[in-house]
């Protein structure tokens, strides 16, 4: 086995999924990067690999630090490494760019040992544009943050993808409901486990049927792309006359156009006549 980082992806749910050749590679490297070693190490278990093997943490917390560490495992005793994640594939919402990164700043040879991704694996099954998507992360926790994100990347054409924990999966749905109106949505759960589900419809109607089928797991949930003329169904100048009652100029032209994605010059513009004609 060559000496280098090996990026290995896991099962997401189904031990069946893992590669044949992820599974050499785990039997023979010596040392395996993981976020958990508990969980890494039942992993192995149940896939027969032997635990006979050197697990280190690596984890966001630990990342900088540890990840020179590695290289110079891989350099000084011409090992290999493999990194995993707890699931799926390592660096997609897990740490690790950081490691693979310095590898290739330091001439280290880096594999890539593909497999399942929950990212793709929750496409496949929501029967959302797939020809143009764009993978967002964890939602954030805090109310306003999580606004601020959807409003953020509301008016983008394309399919947003985003991981959420079961217990927030309300919070969530009642601030897309907010966001993205009646724009089709899915959720994504269990993903190739015995209660895979996938169900779709707007924020309010998915609201509705997680309220009565309280969710378990972990969640993907995706955004339909806008419309091709939601944008332009806003009633702009109704939208400025309003928030410029409430509030200054340049305070309610920010908003707008942070909300529905339209060209600040044009809401400026726009917003500029306004307050001009109310003084007038």
């Amino acid at each position: 086995m060559k000496k280098g980082l090996y990026v290995v992806a896991t099962p997401i749910g189904n031990l069946g999924d893992i590669s044949e050749r992820a599974k050499e590679v785990l039997s023979e490297a010596k040392y395996v990067a993981c976020e958990d070693t508990r969980v890494s190490k039942k992993l192995f278990s149940l896939l027969g690999i032997s635990l006979d093997k050197n697990f280190m943490t690596y984890e966001d917390h630990s990342e900088e630090e540890r990840a020179q560490g590695i290289i110079d495992i891989i350099t000084t005793k011409d090992e290999a490494v493999a990194l995993i994640s707890d699931a799926g594939s390592p660096l997609i919402s897990d740490p690790g760019y950081k490691l693979v990164r310095k590898c290739r700043e330091q001439g280290v040879a880096v594999y890539t040992v593909p497999g399942c991704c929950a990212v793709v694996s929750a496409l496949q099954l929501s029967g959302l544009p797939t020809n143009r998507f764009m993978f967002a992360g964890f939602i954030p926790n805090k109310d306003k943050a999580r606004l601020d994100l959807f409003k953020e990347l509301a008016s983008i054409d394309t399919t947003l993808v985003f991981y959420e924990t079961a217990p927030r999966l309300q919070k969530t749905l009642t601030a897309a409901a907010e966001i993205f109106g009646n724009r089709e949505m899915a959720v994504a759960r269990e993903i190739t486990k015995m209660y895979e589900e996938c169900v779709n419809g707007t924020a309010s109607e998915l609201a509705d049927h997680f309220e009565q089928n309280p969710p378990k797991g972990e969640i993907v949930l995706m955004v339909a792309p806008p419309e091709e003329n939601e944008n332009n169904q806003v009633d702009l100048e109704e939208l400025l006359r309003e928030k410029l009652r409430l509030m200054p100029l340049k305070t309610a032209v920010k908003e707008i156009v942070s909300a529905y994605g339209l060209n600040k010059n044009e809401v400026y513009r726009q917003a500029v006549e306004i307050k001009n004609e109310s003084e007038n």
